[in-house]
């Protein structure tokens, strides 16, 4: 793909990996529908950091949380039947997580216990929710993504209130995955996997989304996953069937372009480390945490 301004190329490097005691090949439903049935012993997703820098991720195959503190080191924070993914803090020792199996679960990340936070709209059950993200405003956006594709672009993307109300703003997408609000939170950034592309949707004062369009386009056997946002209102965006990470201008010019390692899989991305300015990835074909130290800091996550 060409651009009349050449993105600069940068490599991650490894951060941490999970350590072989939390490592066991099996098979499972979920990789049987999602991995072509092979044996794996864990797939990282969902990464997020707590207010003392220690880093959390989801493995959706087994239900795990693990926490990775600022060495390195790995702990089992909660296991459960489910299959977690995307998650966020709503308190200082409270996440919110995106199950597939069960819809968002609330988990507290001090004794381990998980239990339902919002499981169904009007008694019916997600078709498989994803990844999400919360405004300024206590407001949560995810994605309900399921096994929509090009052949069922009926996936969903929802809000749901502070007040407890639930808004379905799009049911239309082509696999809805990753969601992050603009810098200024006038503007909702959605994933579309299987269509290759991220959707753009601005946001207006009544809470409605409107002129939604395909913001950028990429290419390859599996498109954008995780999303990020950095000061500057760049939007990042981890792309697993190529292994980088596109690091767009406003114009959704690549003006970075970051490697991870060939054939691996990053699927998504967090800011940590001093001033915000260490960028952290998911590779989920290894079980590693990457890492690169970037210019600019990303968005402050919000909390409830």
């Amino acid at each position: 793909m060409f651009y009349i301004n050449q993105p600069e190329v940068r490599a991650f490097e490894t951060f941490s990996t999970v350590p072989g005691k939390f490592r066991s090949k099996g098979r499972t439903d979920w990789a049987d529908a999602n991995q072509g049935g092979r044996e794996i012993d864990c797939f990282l997703e969902g990464p997020v950091f707590d207010d003392d820098g220690n880093l959390y991720v989801t493995d959706i195959p087994y239900g795990r949380i693990f926490r990775v503190d600022p060495k390195g080191g790995w702990d089992l924070v909660a296991q459960w039947d489910g299959e977690p993914n995307g998650m966020k803090f709503i308190s200082a020792n409270r996440l919110i997580v995106t199950d597939y199996k069960n819809g968002l679960m609330e988990v507290d990340i001090l004794s381990g216990e998980v239990k339902p936070y919002f499981s169904r709209r009007n008694t019916e059950r997600f078709r498989g929710v994803n990844d999400l993200t919360i405004s300024s405003q206590g407001d949560i956006y995810f994605t309900d993504q399921g096994q929509t594709g090009l052949h069922d672009s009926t996936g969903r993307v929802y809000r749901l209130r502070k007040n407890g109300q639930l808004d379905l703003l799009l049911s239309n997408v082509p696999s809805p995955n990753g969601i992050v609000l603009g810098s200024d939170e006038k503007v909702l950034f959605v994933a579309a996997t299987r269509g290759n592309c991220v959707w753009r949707m601005p946001l207006q004062t009544d809470g409605s989304i409107s002129k939604a369009g395909q913001f950028f386009t990429a290419y390859g056997p599996s498109g954008p996953d995780g999303l990020a946002m950095d000061t500057h209102g760049r939007l990042l965006v981890a792309n697993p069937g190529l292994a980088y990470v596109w690091v767009l201008n406003q114009r959704a010019e690549p003006v970075q372009v970051l490697r991870g390692p060939a054939g691996h899989s990053l699927t998504n991305l967090a800011f940590g480390g001093k001033h915000k300015k260490t960028l952290y990835a998911t590779d989920s074909t290894t079980g590693d945490i990457l890492s690169i130290q970037m210019d600019v800091p990303g968005v402050g996550l919000h909390q409830l």
